[in-house]
């Protein structure tokens, strides 16, 4: 492909060129090349903009004039121009596709799943992108990121085109906005789940993660917002796009729970379409919100209610999403991937009410991450937990004993019953081993990973479900 195919306006010494790939990344910078200067957190790629060209780039895109003549192009964005670059490399496959983003702190696996499942019922061919892997149709695709980086992103898009998807359900990271990951994607349904403590570490401040959030309706045709949190009912009055409220009262979509089982949950949502009586086999006050959102996600794309109703009565939910693993004991164990103070809260405050005997909540919390949530995670467990079982995560390059001193930070004013149980293996065992009849253990934290991260970003194999049976069979 010709440079000028790719850039227009491009000197006409160099609109010839032909381009052999398009990069961000100086180390992977090609014979005719053309090599984006992206400015980051620790690295300016202007900084090896000369280097590039004489490695054989045959252009650079830069934010400032390097001095570097015809085979320099200046824009005012160069992540902005990335993204285009690398659509327009692939044909412009978000062009070809209609994009369905879920954003928000929490729900947006579950949501992104449960609308995949009711498409795929009806016809569709869907592609997902999401924090547990990437789905082309039934083809699994693995992923290391919520939202793939630019060009992998795009590659991917022209996957799902052309194995015939006609639809693309995607979480919507913060990361993936604020670094404009998703190039010119245009959505034509964004949902916002909400939004709460996490990614300080990044965004440094709740307002700028919002900011980064909110980015995602400036680029859709409607919204569906959750007002039932209160962000979700800033955005909503922000926004100005086409939009629908979902919330338990006062809202376009409103629902109330029935019934909350360990099995399943059945609830009315009442709607523009009138008041349907909906039974699902997920559990959960939380899993009754996420599914309405998918709703009213749904409807938006032109399904009918009939449609959709009929497959939420199938839909079974997400591994590591509140997922309960078979013990054939008189306990339970649960495994989700909370692992922020308001996701801990959600799911507790949501398994308590199918609890019979003790709520035992089992967690940890990153090294490397934000160290103030740590407290406030060990605070949101006690509120709904009977007993505490505390223990390590992904401690990646700090002391896992220091990680679990923040936690209990957060428990010196309460007298919650609590174990220290530093490897988490073990803490399993314990758990199991001191479960009562009618208790409930909520693994918390993990969900979907079958992995541990140590120092240096060594991953070791962890499936939690693979323990929980070993504990079962050592301790029958």
């Amino acid at each position: 492909m010709k440079l000028a195919e790719l850039i227009q306006n491009t000197d006409p010494a160099i609109a010839d060129a032909e381009i052999t790939a398009i990069t961000d990344d100086s180390r992977k910078i090609v014979e005719n090349c053309i090599y984006v200067c992206v400015k980051g957190e620790r690295f300016d790629g202007h900084t090896v903009a000369a280097q590039a060209l004489e490695q054989g780039a045959a252009a650079v895109v830069a934010e400032r004039d390097l001095g570097l003549g015809a085979r320099q192009i200046l824009v005012k964005d160069s992540r902005a121009c990335y993204g285009e670059l690398c659509a327009a490399w692939f044909g412009h496959p978000e062009r070809k596709m209609q994009f369905i983003g879920v954003t928000g702190t929490n729900g947006k696996t579950t949501i992104t799943s449960v609308i995949k499942h009711i498409l795929t019922d009806c016809g569709h061919k869907v592609g997902l992108i999401g924090t547990i892997q990437n789905e082309i149709g039934d083809e699994i695709v693995p992923t290391n990121n919520t939202t793939p980086l630019t060009f992998e992103l795009m590659q991917l898009y022209d996957r799902m085109y052309r194995s015939g998807c006609d639809v693309v359900v995607m979480e919507v990271s913060s990361f993936g906005l604020v670094q404009k990951r998703i190039g010119p994607t245009h959505f034509r349904t964004a949902v916002f789940t909400n939004l709460t403590q996490d990614h300080l570490d990044y965004h440094k401040t709740m307002e700028a993660y919002y900011d980064a959030k909110r980015m995602l309706f400036d680029i859709c045709d409607t919204a569906i917002v959750n007002i039932g949190d209160d962000y979700g009912k800033r955005l909503f009055s922000e926004i100005s796009c086409e939009k629908y409220s979902v919330g338990s009262e006062n809202a376009d979509y409103t629902y109330t729970a029935e019934s909350i089982k360990a099995a399943g949950s059945a609830f009315v949502l009442r709607s523009p379409d009138g008041e349907q009586s909906i039974s699902m086999h997920m559990t959960g006050g939380f899993n009754i919100a996420n599914a309405s959102a998918a709703y009213a996600a749904c409807r938006s794309m032109g399904l009918t209610a009939e449609q959709i109703l009929t497959s939420l009565s199938t839909c079974t939910g997400v591994k590591g999403r509140c997922e309960v693993i078979p013990t054939n004991r008189d306990f339970s164990v649960i495994c989700d991937y909370a692992h922020t103070p308001d996701a801990i809260e959600n799911i507790l405050a949501n398994v308590k009410l199918c609890t019979e005997g003790r709520l035992i909540c089992l967690f940890g919390c990153g090294g490397n991450r934000d160290r103030t949530k740590r407290p406030l995670m060990a605070q949101a467990a006690a509120k709904y937990a009977d007993k505490l079982i505390i223990t390590s995560d992904n401690p990646r390059d700090e002391d896992p004993e220091a990680i679990i001193a923040d936690i209990l930070e957060g428990l010196a004013d309460n007298a919650i019953p609590r174990d220290v149980v530093t490897d988490r293996r073990d803490a399993i065992f314990h758990a199991v081993r001191t479960a009562e009849k009618g208790d409930v253990i909520v693994l918390a934290g993990k969900g979907h990973e079958d992995y541990q991260i140590f120092e240096n970003n060594r991953h070791t194999h962890f499936d939690e479900r693979e323990i929980v049976a070993e504990a079962l069979n050592v301790l029958a």
